[in-house]
């Protein structure tokens, strides 16, 4: 066991007996990352970071339950997750009253996608440096309508507007850049939450 092993497990027995500095290690190790992946899918930050709060106080709240390290990691993705589709559904019932057939459309494909997810059997951290990596290769204008769109949460014309380019123009690099994730990221299961479009 190497010395950072042997620090995670010391402090997760910490964690499991209450001390809270424990608990603010965990914290500040998967609060950025609970809070991304939920915005990917209710598309707020404000949101997400809501959702983060209420996974770390419900790990709080559930320790003793938590059998190993890597459960913690599990626990605070699972219950995203839940929450995530919880309010994904109520979004949907509102979008119902919305002429945005695009919104829609994200909602069914989010949670579609968000059932398929089985957290305690994926390597977590391996996938986000495969989806990392991947988006990093993709050509440099391609890339930039990409993170404006699904990690900056803009609209459409917003992006044409910053760039200065038209509205069609952001939405070829958009499909672009679906295909080619699509493609790279094909064999992996949970690098489909940037899928936002069913092309």
């Amino acid at each position: 066991m190497n010395i950072n092993a042997s620090f995670e497990s010391e402090t997760f027995e910490s964690f499991k007996k209450g001390e809270e500095a424990a608990f603010t290690y965990f914290y500040d190790k998967y609060f950025r990352r609970i809070t991304s992946f939920s915005i990917q899918f209710v598309y707020d930050q404000e949101e997400a970071e809501n959702l983060a709060q209420e996974a770390f106080i419900n790990l709080w709240q559930n320790r003793e339950n938590i059998d190993s390290l890597n459960g913690i990691q599990s626990f605070l993705y699972t219950y995203a997750k839940s929450k995530c589709l919880n309010l994904i559904r109520h979004n949907k019932v509102k979008d119902k009253f919305k002429n945005d057939l695009l919104n829609h459309k994200e909602r069914e494909l989010d949670i579609e996608i968000l059932n398929s997810i089985q957290f305690d059997t994926l390597e977590l951290t391996e996938l986000e440096r495969i989806i990392n990596e991947s988006i990093n290769d993709l050509p440099p204008k391609t890339r930039e309508v990409f993170i404006k769109k699904r990690f900056e949460n803009k609209k459409n014309a917003e992006i044409a507007e910053e760039m200065q380019v038209t509205l069609k123009a952001v939405e070829a690099h958009m499909t672009k850049a679906l295909k080619f994730l699509k493609i790279r990221l094909s064999d992996y299961m949970f690098a489909l939450f940037i899928l936002i479009f069913n092309n």
